[in-house]
């Protein structure tokens, strides 16, 4: 037999043995009921997962560590020791077989058992995959740090006990040892030191290795790291056992090689982590998405550097427990930066506070501040002002990231919270997409226009043009010659005479894009043509004529050319209704503009603009326009509008029928006049008068009447509420990109949208969001939850139960709400006329110069969207406060809806795919007490039936060879 053989036979046999003696006694199985039944006590109760509410195992995985010393410790203290007290150590030493045999044997019959012990607990991933959108890369990697982490102080149990004769020593020794590891890299240890010494230990700690991997990211330094120590141990191990066979020889020659050798080798195992803490690229990330990795988008980005970019950060060597143990993973991922920028990206690290100078230039230059944390151990409490900023230059532009910008915070409790960073690559990607496009703004737009342009203007003869068109035509002739001489052979533009061949362009473009002859008021005889687009060989747009100015006509085209460029900053034009009080208060209110969230979310990543649409036009700069909760638009504001589609632009509506009256004493629901009603059906949408209900529901804190005594007392509950409906999974369109990346949106107070097939038959439309297939619709705007004897009332379906569609997109050719009529603008022009007429001779001079034209754009390019959602509130402060207040963090979900569609819909799918990425996104469906508890109970069962099934196994496998032996013995 060959020696290889035979030591795997050798080393199979001895871990067999060690796993029968283990399951001989009811004590294994009593062992192994008590990790489980721990281990699911800490996950259902000492976690409180359901009211966590994320769909993660990450509570399973955080009490791990401490878990495994006492398992490990338990499962290694008899090994050595019972053989050391029963005599049979010196048979072992007496044996022809290497000790290291041994040694190995009775580590993986240890290890065996500890993946015994880790199998019981995988229904509860499974569980959290059946209830919730799991992902299962940091379930994998959780499990595998587990069993590195298990085999370290399996290791460390076996060299202790190779040391004494005494189980509970060995168990006592054991587990203090491996809590030593354990207690490195924790705060306990590291708030003593700085934050440089810090990390040194977290390198050192066994608990801030495993933290690093169960977090997705399985990195070969962190691998390496636990399989040096067990290599380590287990020569010790031998060591120690080897020197049992030298007591009766004396000192010989080899006694010190062995010392030697065992010493030099451990030495080496533990340097090579110094030498392996140079890469950070040596990793795999096991994320969906790949959360902790520079993703496509990020890559697309880096390559349209043309100048080194500068990413900084600014951490103090003291800072926030908390926050410590972020910085790492801010800098393993920065430094992945560096890597990707293929030597256009420059990573630095530095603690201001060390050196006065960089201190000064952060403070004056950049802005930056230290920022006051309170810190408290078990003697004081004290305040420490540090830097948790990330600093991105390019040129002579910057942007600065602090702590409340990269992370996000989930309290459970008054003192459990829960720090994590919200989407790093998200939050750097999208810097340097702003400081990107602040620099191109200053230079050549045509830098990164990657198709030609062609400026096509629709003009008529000069003697059919009012005097100020014959001015302004000049003026822009003169912007136009610039710009080719700019854009040399990026740019052409033409001049058309639309009545030229008796009216052939005219008639063209009649049909293509609804230009149809313009006029200077309802009753004037001059008809002429001043349209002017931009295209290229996908997309056209028009261009307004704004102001008549030449300035104007330059920002107007600027901001054309804009659109077809890559690395400039949108424009979304931003509607929200007028007039609006705040309430402040109770829960139910909110500070400062309803929309303010939406506001501040948007200027993230593009210019915001509140846009006044009751001149009758949509700014030329406006790249969008986001219609939230529209409020009794006039008929000017509704043909700006559709103007703007008409141009080809995207309109995205939030719009339904009622809004909700959040207050500190009511929940009320209130018919909400849009404007918007007649001009969706014109285009194929009737949304009806009528709220979804879905049994699919987010939790939402509601005031509830009760009676107690004969007084009535209104009290606050957490109540499923129907009227909110939880929209996941394929109830968000997974082929779309708007949706797709969308773990979950929670959208209130809907009405169903019903749609025309008839009039959508020439465009292209795509359902986004879907109720549940459970669902009604109910006409009672009474949507206050009434109390019974039994409790809350419960909701009946009041109709047909089925699926309600509550957001679409359609995209194509539409036809103008004002096609074959006049223009708003040139009714209210002609009132003004007859008001001068009545006016004295100096007014009515004064109004000579104004030009008043009468034009409808009838028809849109194909480029034109409309982006509907059904629902008022979604988008309100009050209601996302609310709903992140349910989910005890920051809801970022619906916001992150619109930010997509605003992409999407600018063809800027950059961010798209890591926006929505966030730790604490992946929420639990809702499920009443009774389905929760069915869950916990169920994984107990599961438990119990897998130690039954186990200890069948192994009654079966007994009965097996207790019957080989009696055939051996019979022949």
């Amino acid at each position: 037999m060959q020696p290889d053989i035979r030591t795997q036979l050798t080393i199979k046999r001895i871990a067999r043995k060690e796993i029968t003696l283990f399951f001989a006694s009811p004590v294994a199985y009593l062992f192994l009921a008590s990790f489980a039944a721990i281990s699911l006590f800490i996950f259902f109760w000492g976690e409180a997962f359901f009211a966590r509410n994320i769909a993660d195992v990450r509570p399973l995985f955080e009490w791990m560590p401490v878990l495994l010393i006492f398992l490990c410790s338990t499962l290694t203290m008899r090994l050595w020791s019972e053989e050391r007290r029963a005599g049979t150590l010196e048979y072992v030493l007496t044996q022809a077989v290497p000790l290291w045999h041994f040694v190995v044997g009775k580590f993986l019959g240890c290890l065996y058992l500890l993946l015994i012990a880790l199998l019981i607990t995988l229904p509860l991933p499974a569980t959290v995959a059946i209830i919730g959108d799991l992902d299962w890369g940091p379930v994998f990697a959780g499990y595998l740090a587990t069993l590195f982490l298990g085999a370290v102080y399996l290791s460390i149990g076996l060299f202790v006990s190779a040391r004494s004769d005494n189980q509970i020593v060995s168990l006592i020794t054991a587990s203090v040892m491996s809590g030593v590891f354990y207690l490195l890299g924790t705060p306990v240890i590291t708030d003593f030191f700085g934050n440089q010494s810090g990390e040194l230990l977290r390198l050192f700690g066994t608990g801030s290795r495993f933290d690093s991997i169960t977090r997705g990211v399985i990195d070969i330094r962190d691998i390496y790291y636990y399989i040096s120590l067990v290599l380590v141990f287990l020569s010790l191990n031998v060591l120690a056992l080897e020197k049992q066979r030298w007591i009766t020889d004396g000192k010989q020659p080899h006694h010190q090689r062995w010392l030697a050798f065992t010493l030099l080798f451990a030495t080496n195992a533990l340097a090579a982590n110094l030498w392996l803490g140079q890469f950070s690229a040596l990793r795999i990330d096991m994320t969906r998405g790949n959360q902790y990795s520079i993703s496509e988008a990020t890559q697309g980005y880096l390559e349209q550097l043309r100048e080194p970019l500068l990413i900084r950060g600014y951490f103090s060597n003291k800072t926030h427990p908390l926050l410590a143990p972020l910085m790492p993973q801010l800098r393993d991922l920065i430094k992945e930066y560096e890597i990707a920028g293929d030597g256009k990206v420059r990573a630095e690290f530095i603690d201001p506070q060390s050196d006065p100078d960089l201190e000064k230039e952060a403070n004056q230059k950049y802005g930056i501040q230290p920022v006051p944390f309170q810190i408290a151990d078990r003697y004081q409490s004290s305040i420490v002002s540090s830097y948790f900023n990330v600093l991105i230059q390019y040129g002579d532009e910057h942007q600065v990231l602090g702590f409340r910008d990269l992370i996000e915070v989930q309290v459970l409790g008054e003192a459990d919270i829960n720090v994590q960073l919200r989407n790093p690559e998200h939050d750097l990607t999208r810097t340097i997409k702003k400081v990107l496009q602040s620099y191109q703004t200053g230079g050549n737009l045509f830098d990164t226009v990657k198709t030609k342009l062609t400026f096509n203007a629709y003009f008529s003869q000069d003697e059919k043009l009012p005097e100020q068109l014959v001015a302004f035509k000049n003026d822009l002739l003169e912007v136009l010659k610039q710009t080719q001489q700019t854009a040399k052979d990026q740019f052409e533009f033409e001049i058309i005479d639309p009545d030229a061949n008796n009216g052939e362009v005219g008639q063209k473009i009649n049909e293509e894009f609804g230009f149809k002859p313009m006029a200077t008021s309802l009753f004037s005889d001059q008809r002429f043509y001043f349209y002017m687009t931009l295209q290229s060989d996908k997309q056209i747009i028009q261009i307004p004529m704004g102001e008549l100015t030449k300035d104007d006509f330059e920002r107007n085209l600027n901001a054309g050319i804009k659109r077809f460029a890559s690395g400039f900053t949108k424009t979304v034009a931003l509607v929200t209704p007028k007039n609006e009080t705040p309430n402040y208060g109770h829960n139910f209110s909110a500070m400062g503009p309803r929309f303010s969230q939406l506001d501040s979310f948007l200027s993230t990543d593009m210019n915001v603009l509140n846009e006044d649409l009751s001149d009758g036009s949509v700014s030329g700069q406006a790249d969008i326009l986001v219609l939230a909760a529209p409020k009794e638009l006039t008929e000017m504001e509704l043909f700006a509008v559709d103007q703007f589609l008409m141009k080809g632009g995207t309109v995205i509506a939030a719009t339904s029928p009622y809004s909700a009256n959040l207050s500190a004493r009511n929940l009320s629901l209130g018919e909400y006049n849009s404007g918007l009603e007649n001009w969706l059906e014109h285009h194929g949408f009737k949304i009806e008068k009528s709220l979804v209900m879905d049994p699919r529901n987010a939790a939402f804190p509601v005031p509830i009447m009760r009676n107690v005594g004969g007084f009535q007392l209104r009290e606050m509950r957490l109540l499923d509420y129907p009227y909110f409906i939880d929209v996941r999974g394929e109830d968000l369109n997974q082929q779309h990109l708007v949706t797709s990346e969308l773990p979950q949106v929670t959208v209130p107070w809907a009405s169903p949208i019903f749609l025309d097939e008839e009039k959508l038959s020439e465009r292209s439309t795509t359902p986004l969001i879907y109720s549940s297939v459970d669902s009604w619709v109910s006409s009672s705007t009474d949507i206050m939850p009434r109390l019974t004897a039994d409790g809350v009332a419960p909701y009946h379906p009041e109709s047909e139960i089925r699926q309600q569609l509550v957001g679409v997109i359609s995209e194509g050719r539409f036809t103008s709400f004002y096609a074959g009529k006049s223009s708003p603008l040139a009714q209210q022009s002609s009132q003004k006329d007859k008001a001068e007429d009545n006016a004295d001779e100096v007014a009515s001079e004064s109004k000579e110069d104004e030009l008043r034209i009468d034009s409808v754009i009838e028809r849109s390019p194909e480029s034109a969207r409309i982006v509907l959602f059904s629902s008022n509130d979604f988008l309100r402060d009050q209601v996302i406060q609310l709903t992140g207040s349910v989910q005890q963090t920051e809801y970022l979900n619906t916001l992150q809806l619109i930010a997509n569609a605003v992409d999407w819909s600018l063809e800027d799918a950059g961010l798209l795919s890591i926006r929505s990425r966030a730790q604490f996104n992946r929420t639990l469906p809702p499920m009443a007490q009774e389905e929760q508890m069915f869950w916990e109970y169920l994984n107990y069962g599961l438990a119990l039936m897998t130690l039954a099934v186990l200890a069948l196994i192994v009654r079966q496998r007994r009965l097996a060879r207790n019957k080989k032996y009696l055939e051996l013995l019979a022949n």
